[in-house]
């Protein structure tokens, strides 16, 4: 029998039983999921959040998923666990509260400074647009986003949080997007209305954020590896990633964008 026939029969095994040993088995093959899931979050993170911590958080999601997943839906379980384990981190990080406020008020002041620009313009707004809208220097804005990308965890995550789509607790996240095969008619079409919103928003944006956050979310790059494609540093795409996460959630989140419309 090869490792893929294994895992299936695992799997039914596992649903048609609920015995904890066959569920033990289902976490130690999968549990390299939480370690790459905990690297992609960590990217950007403060030195003092070790990534051991974030894989221990990540456990406890890959378990919902094994508990929750149900294979007769038709998609695969990496893609739906991986949205758990990062969602499990996620929380966890949230409770201890370790984002500065003025760095979460930074953050909300070029949110404002984007949707109120976008709404006056009719497009999206340059740079040199925003930097006069804040009343900063270019190296100020520049410093701020730095500093905002310090403390960013995937937030593309955190834009989709409001919707009623998904099984995991009336959030949907970008794995939720990405994953397809749901039996009931209702979430399947919230899961196409999230899909079509985010990516009128994203479609609207600059070549190069666009460019960047489509690596990123959906092709799986590293910053890194995004760095060596656009030919910059690892830190400009890192700066550029939370200048179009920003561009998003003032899209997205702000009343001025006018979704009904």
């Amino acid at each position: 029998m090869d490792d893929a026939s294994f895992i299936e029969e695992l799997w039914r095994e596992y649903k048609e039983s609920s015995r904890q040993d066959l569920r033990d088995r289902l976490i130690l093959h999968y549990s390299p999921l939480v370690k790459f899931v905990a690297g992609r979050v960590a990217v950007g993170l403060p030195h003092n959040v070790e990534q051991a911590d974030l894989v221990s958080y990540g456990i406890f999601g890959l378990m919902d998923a094994i508990d929750k997943y149900d294979p007769a839906r038709g998609y695969k379980f990496e893609t739906y666990a991986m949205s758990r384990i990062k969602g499990a981190i996620i929380d966890e990080l949230r409770t201890i509260d370790w984002v500065p406020r003025s760095v979460r008020a930074k953050a909300r002041a070029i949110e404002r400074a984007y949707a109120k620009l976008e709404g006056e313009l009719h497009r999206t707004p340059e740079e040199h647009e925003v930097v006069a809208e804040l009343e900063m220097t270019r190296e100020q804005f520049a410093q701020t986003l730095s500093q905002i990308s310090l403390v960013g965890i995937v937030p593309l995550d955190e834009l989709l949080s409001g919707s009623d789509a998904g099984d995991g607790g009336g959030q949907a996240t970008l794995a939720d997007t990405i994953a397809d095969g749901t039996d009931d008619p209702v979430e399947a079409y919230e899961v196409q209305e999230i899909k079509h919103i985010l990516a009128e928003a994203i479609q609207g944006m600059p070549e190069r954020e666009r460019l960047v956050l489509n690596l990123y979310y959906y092709n799986g790059l590293t910053l890194s590896e995004i760095g060596e494609v656009l030919g910059v540093t690892e830190s400009r795409v890192c700066q550029i990633h939370t200048k179009g996460i920003l561009q998003l959630r003032s899209r997205l989140l702000e009343p001025e964008r006018g979704l009904a419309g």
